[in-house]
């Protein structure tokens, strides 16, 4: 697959970078920016990031960053099974559990929400940070509504993180998360609330909190370039019609000039049509023309 003109493989970060010096320079150099493509279009184009990370993984297949890569890789394009195979080998090769809570979500993405609230209770997830920790919440209580449990998915998500008044990277997601499950369950008025917490949160805008919110207020959004576009539609559409009835009134006086000749030439073709006062005087004065002849016959007979 084509590489982009302005990757040149050193944008990777630097643990990775050093993962790939088992490699030969060459090698390592095209993995390198394979995986930066990879990175580049996973949230635009997340099939074409999975097919640059297959390019890699057939490259690499036994460095942990290339199986990580290839596991995001797989998991933004839903291929779950796939995803998790591959977040295992990387697993087993550094030992750490940082992809544990993308594991389980994996699980839910399989269909098998009672794996992963498992993985939520396993001893791995106090090994986590902080973020990760979160993260597994998250999974957790996605899982729970994955079996319709909406209560014990509000009583997941309900920690110290929770009503922390400092934003954190996953303040947003967690409010966000909250709130919909709130909402979910019918407790509307305490998931506006908690959407609106979610705004004041997501700077960087990595959630639809604000549209979600907009929606409860009952605003509207209002394309304002499609509606300029309807209503030009509107109008050739009325032009079109007015050309359409012009041709049709036009159509008509032509028919009716049609018909009137044609009834004269079946009067009498070729010749104009008489009024029945003309026709009447004609034959009065053929029958005098008759009367004459007949005179002189009558005095010879005398």
């Amino acid at each position: 697959m084509p590489i982009a003109e302005d990757v040149t493989g050193d944008e990777i970060d630097r643990d990775v970078r050093q993962e790939l010096q088992s490699l030969p320079k060459t090698l390592a150099e095209d993995v390198a920016k394979n995986l930066v493509m990879v990175a580049r279009l996973l949230d635009e184009d997340p099939e074409g990031a999975y097919g640059y990370s297959k390019v890699a993984l057939r490259l690499a297949s036994r460095v942990a960053a290339v199986r990580e890569a290839a596991g995001f890789a797989a998991y933004a394009t839903q291929k779950y099974a796939e995803a998790l195979g591959e977040f295992r080998a990387a697993r087993r090769m550094t030992g750490s559990v940082e992809l544990w809570p993308v594991m389980a979500d994996c699980e839910r993405g399989l269909g098998r929400p009672e794996k992963a609230l498992d993985m939520a209770g396993a001893p791995e997830v106090h090994k986590l940070d902080k973020a990760g920790q979160v993260e597994m919440r998250l999974v957790a209580a996605g899982a729970r509504r994955d079996m319709g449990q909406l209560d014990a998915a509000i009583v997941t998500l309900q920690s110290p993180e929770l009503a922390s008044q400092s934003v954190q990277p996953w303040t947003a997601r967690l409010r966000y998360a909250y709130a919909d499950a709130l909402l979910a369950a019918g407790r509307e008025r305490e998931a506006r609330e908690w959407f609106a917490k979610a705004v004041e949160a997501d700077r960087d805008s990595s959630t639809d909190a604000s549209d979600r919110l907009a929606e409860l207020d009952g605003v509207e959004f209002v394309d304002a370039l499609a509606e300029d576009e309807s209503e030009e539609s509107d109008e050739a559409d009325e032009a079109d019609g007015s050309v359409e009835s012009e041709k049709s009134e036009d159509a008509d006086e032509v028919e009716v000039s049609a018909e009137s000749a044609e009834s004269a030439e079946a009067d009498e073709p070729g010749k104009p049509v008489e009024s029945a006062e003309a026709v009447e005087t004609e034959k009065a004065v053929e029958s005098e023309k008759a009367g004459d002849v007949a005179s002189p016959e009558a005095g010879d007979k005398d």
